[in-house]
């Protein structure tokens, strides 16, 4: 069982960067895939990112393919997510998500807006 809360979320033009963080507490953090959600206002929950337990594969959603980078750092029971050339359509709430087997846990989200 892993305990998750996001953070680093803000306001910020298009073009813009940002780096969220999801930290992580309980035991094991470096067994759990890990993993970046998105949900926008009257939209769908949809998969960002992942990243493997050893953070050796990552994936992304051809959205933000070559502008956000996964990443961890399991000393610090930590992911990231960097978000560069931000766009409009990124703006959402951001969740971080662990896994292991059947076991599947989310933290509360961090707002990202995007706008001019």
């Amino acid at each position: 069982q892993v305990q998750l809360v996001e953070s680093g979320g803000g306001l910020v033009q298009p073009g813009a960067s940002l780096r969220l963080s999801c930290a992580a507490s309980g035991s094991s953090f470096s067994i759990y895939a890990m993993a970046w959600h998105r949900q926008a206002p009257g939209k769908q929950r949809e998969l960002v990112a992942t990243i493997t337990s050893t953070g050796g594969t990552t994936n992304y959603a051809d959205s933000v393919k070559g502008r956000f980078t996964i990443s961890r750092d399991n000393a610090k029971n930590t992911v990231y997510l960097q978000m560069n050339s931000l766009k409009p359509e990124d703006t959402a709430v951001y969740y971080c998500n662990a896994r292991l087997l059947a076991m599947s846990s989310w933290g509360q989200g961090t707002q990202v807006t995007v706008s001019s």
